[in-house]
């Protein structure tokens, strides 16, 4: 057999293998490492960026790769069969005193389960675990003849992908696109993996496992209920104004029209003592601030968010009928966050 046919192997070989880790690669890179590199004028990253930060161009860009993958596997056993088995048919026939189409059989066994071998390994395994270990590395140095091939296979794509998502709405199953997303069990073994690798301090993984799982807590879950709040009605008299301010320890107190769970808003005990000494006693209405509602499933992340885009630092929960619930404030959030490793790193003292 000529030199030829074992380079059109290795090519096909080396082929799947650009295939496979091109898909782990643009699956597995960091968008914002990409965009970072890319600000920084990195052409291959600005060449690879627009595919990671579009779903849809994504998806295209797997698909190529998945085309490539079955294509070059298909070649490659073809092409095999075509030259490899019928070299070495001959020579099983004369070696083994074969019948030639027994010896064809033979010959095309040996000759696939060898390359299926080849293959899986060269092909496959080496270039997935390349890729999955150096994820943005590998998705830069193959973005090129990703574009090569995305022009050349783009009528199979489209081709593919509209049976695909055809065949998807006939079994009632959304059709998603591919994207960068792991769940918080997933991230969380991440961070636990990237402290067992010496990347990450013991301290620093727990100030990230809390962070993760605040989202995971709701407002409801922090806040402090109606029933152990000190509230004042809006329709109070100045003597009992003065008396529960004077009984409570807060600087701010909640204000509440009829129901206790219809607040109206908050009144601030610095105000209430400046307007008596410059004005006397004055109705208390003209002294309440308005308070910032966040529904009561809102997760305990996006309360921080909400209350630094209102400038507030304290917000009333409610539920879906409006009623208030309870109330929540940034302080009680870092609580949550810091409150475990305060009392870790007071029980090792």
């Amino acid at each position: 057999m000529s030199l030829t046919v074992w380079a059109g192997i290795v090519i096909l070989v080396l082929a799947n293998a650009l295939y496979v880790a091109a898909e782990f690669g643009a699956v597995g890179v960091r968008r914002s490492r990409v965009r970072r590199m890319s600000d920084d004028g990195l052409p291959l990253a600005q060449r690879l960026l627009p595919y990671v930060e579009d779903s849809v161009a994504l998806d295209r860009y797997v698909g190529a790769c998945q085309v490539g993958i079955t294509v070059s596997s298909l070649m490659l056993g073809a092409f095999a069969q075509a030259t490899l088995s019928v070299g070495l048919a001959p020579i099983l026939a004369q070696s083994l005193a074969l019948p030639p189409v027994a010896a064809m059989s033979a010959a095309t066994f040996i000759v696939l389960f060898s390359l299926t071998a080849l293959q899986l390994v060269v092909g496959e395994l080496v270039p997935k675990a390349i890729a999955l270990q150096h994820p943005t590395e590998t998705a830069l140095a193959t973005v090129v003849p990703m574009q090569i091939s995305l022009r050349l296979f783009w009528p199979v794509i489209a081709g593919l992908n509209a049976i695909s998502t055809f065949v998807l709405r006939l079994l009632g199953t959304r059709v998603q696109g591919h994207g960068h997303l792991h769940s918080p069990e997933e991230i969380e073994l991440l961070i636990a993996e990237s402290r067992d690798g010496g990347f990450l301090e013991p301290e620093e993984q727990q100030r990230l496992r809390r962070a993760l799982r605040l989202g995971l807590r709701k407002a409801r879950d922090l806040m402090v209920p109606l029933s152990q709040l000190t509230m004042i009605s809006a329709d109070a008299q100045w003597a009992d104004v003065v008396r529960v301010v004077s009984a409570s320890p807060f600087s701010r107190l909640p204000v509440y029209r009829g129901a206790t769970d219809q607040i109206v808003g908050t009144v601030r005990v610095r105000d209430i003592l400046e307007r008596f000494v410059l004005e006397g006693a004055v109705p208390l209405e003209r002294l309440v601030r308005p308070m910032v509602p966040v529904a009561e499933d809102l997760p305990a992340d996006r309360v921080v968010g909400v209350l630094r885009e209102k400038r507030a630092h304290q917000a009333i929960v409610v539920d879906a009928g409006g009623h208030a619930l309870g109330m929540i404030t940034i302080q009680d959030v870092l609580n949550e966050l810091v409150g475990s490793l305060r009392a870790d790193a007071q029980a090792k003292v």
